[in-house]
């Protein structure tokens, strides 16, 4: 009974893999290197504080 249930699961399991293996779901991708590289290129505005500061009151 046991090796029974062995035998089944690793058959399940084997045809699984090879249906993973040799699926039909095939993704095409672009290689990387033909894509252009993106260039960043922030303006940093930054304000100047004044000299004086503000009171505390302490």
């Amino acid at each position: 009974m046991l090796l029974t249930i062995t035998i089944s699961i690793s058959t399940l399991v084997a045809i699984n893999f090879l249906l993973l293996k040799f699926s039909s779901n095939k993704i095409n991708r672009t290689p990387k290197a033909t894509k252009k590289p993106i260039v960043f290129r922030p303006t940093i505005a930054l304000e100047h504080e004044s000299g004086k500061l503000a009171p505390t009151g302490s």
